[in-house]
């Protein structure tokens, strides 16, 4: 009985280009070969991809849920079926996010978190907590629940970091007042600080990114621009970005939140190197449109989801998208004239690199984690594997 798993026919996505007609082998869960030519193997598991891309797989590092369930419903139901309901639109590791709420309810998630990971095998990995909130400006609360917005809290975010090994990256505002300190903490700790929900201007940008605020959480979303201040402008987070060479961006590509020209713009002066592409997807992801709720159903916010984006009832604001990553990809190729190759590599390279796991994720290289997503010319998902397990094939392959 042999290990492998070998795919060929296939147009490999490699950071060298595409080579066409290519074989790959998976074996213990990682990329044992690949080839422009065919490669015998005995016994060998095969999935003949019929012409079609072999790429690495595509990482969400912001999302909040998918196929009818929230993060913070705080169930392993919730957790598997997200991770699941992800994975069958090429997504192969994901970073579950969190909503402002109490500390109680954020420290149950966390314990939910450790208890789901050791248990999914049939979806997207899991890379860690992403805690969105709840140290955010007011004025920037989009669809955040203002109850649970404050500042931060020394004793509250020092109990919530000692409680889990899992917290990966947090996002608040860096104007408030202790965010610098908070900054650093998180630094101290290995956490990758973000930038979200701020009024902040570019002097406080400066200050925070010197502590570790090195990214932008949804860019353009709840997220300060140019202001006037007794009739004097200031540059805002979003200039501030653009200015610093070496922040790194997410943009949520779903069609509704960013128009064409603003998502040309950021590939113009950040690139592929310094943007990921994002779902921020809600329960609604993968399900029909109509009402729903953001957040957990306990004490969520009532949604309607509608034109392919998740709304506050009374469409004053976006509340999260619906989104999943193959959309993602194909919005940013046919939306800003991007090319596969540059889609590919926002969805997948880039944000490994953001998160410090491209060590083994985010390329299709020997020695990396079998990460891998089958698709055709219009993003339409065929196989997904992750760690060389196959969670989703439209022709239910035998392994």
């Amino acid at each position: 009985m042999s290990n492998y798993i070998k795919i060929f026919n296939g147009n490999i996505i490699t950071p060298n280009g595409v080579l066409n007609d290519g074989t790959l082998l998976i074996s213990d869960g990682e990329i044992a070969e690949i080839s422009a030519r065919n490669i015998e193997v005995a016994n060998a598991v095969e999935i003949d991809a019929q012409g079609k891309y072999v790429s690495p797989g595509f990482i969400d590092m912001h999302v909040h849920g998918g196929g009818g369930h929230d993060f913070m419903d705080n169930t392993l139901e919730a957790f598997l079926t997200i991770a699941k309901t992800h994975a069958q639109y090429g997504t192969t590791a994901l970073m579950p996010t969190t909503l402002s709420c109490e500390k109680e309810d954020l420290l149950t998630t966390l314990a939910i978190y450790e208890q789901a990971d050791a248990l999914n095998r049939e979806g997207a990995d899991f890379l860690g907590i992403h805690i969105e909130g709840p140290y955010f400006a007011m004025s920037q609360k989009g669809a955040q629940d203002p109850r649970y917005i404050r500042n931060p809290n020394p004793a509250e975010y020092k109990e919530i970091l000692a409680a889990s090994k899992h917290i990966k990256r947090w996002s608040a505002a860096p104007e408030l007042p202790g965010t610098i300190e908070f900054g650093q903490f998180l630094k101290q700790n290995n956490v990758l600080a973000a930038i979200a929900h701020t009024d902040a201007i570019y002097e406080e940008v400066v200050k925070a990114y010197e502590v570790g605020f090195t990214h932008a959480t949804h860019f353009y979303s709840c997220m300060s621009g140019v202001s006037r201040r007794y009739a004097y402008r200031y540059a805002g987070v979003i200039e501030s970005a653009y200015l610093m060479d070496d922040m790194t961006v997410e943009i949520i590509v779903d069609g509704v939140h960013l128009p064409a020209p603003l998502l040309k713009l950021i590939y113009k002066i950040k690139g592929t190197e310094h943007t990921a592409l994002i779902t921020d997807a809600m329960r609604g992801a993968g399900m029909p449109e109509g009402p729903s709720k953001l957040g957990s159903y306990k004490d969520g916010l009532d949604v309607i989801i509608e034109d392919g984006v998740a709304k506050l009832p009374d469409r004053t604001a976006f509340a999260g998208s619906v989104a999943t990553t193959d959309r993602l990809v194909r919005n940013m190729m046919a939306l800003a004239d991007v090319s596969l190759l540059d889609a590919v590599k926002m969805a997948s390279a880039t944000p490994a690199k953001i998160l410090n796991i491209q060590d083994r994720k985010g390329e299709l290289v020997k020695g990396k984690d079998a990460d891998i997503v089958i698709f055709d010319e219009e993003i339409n998902i065929d196989t997904t594997i992750v760690k060389g397990n196959v969670v989703y094939s439209k022709e239910k392959i035998a392994i």
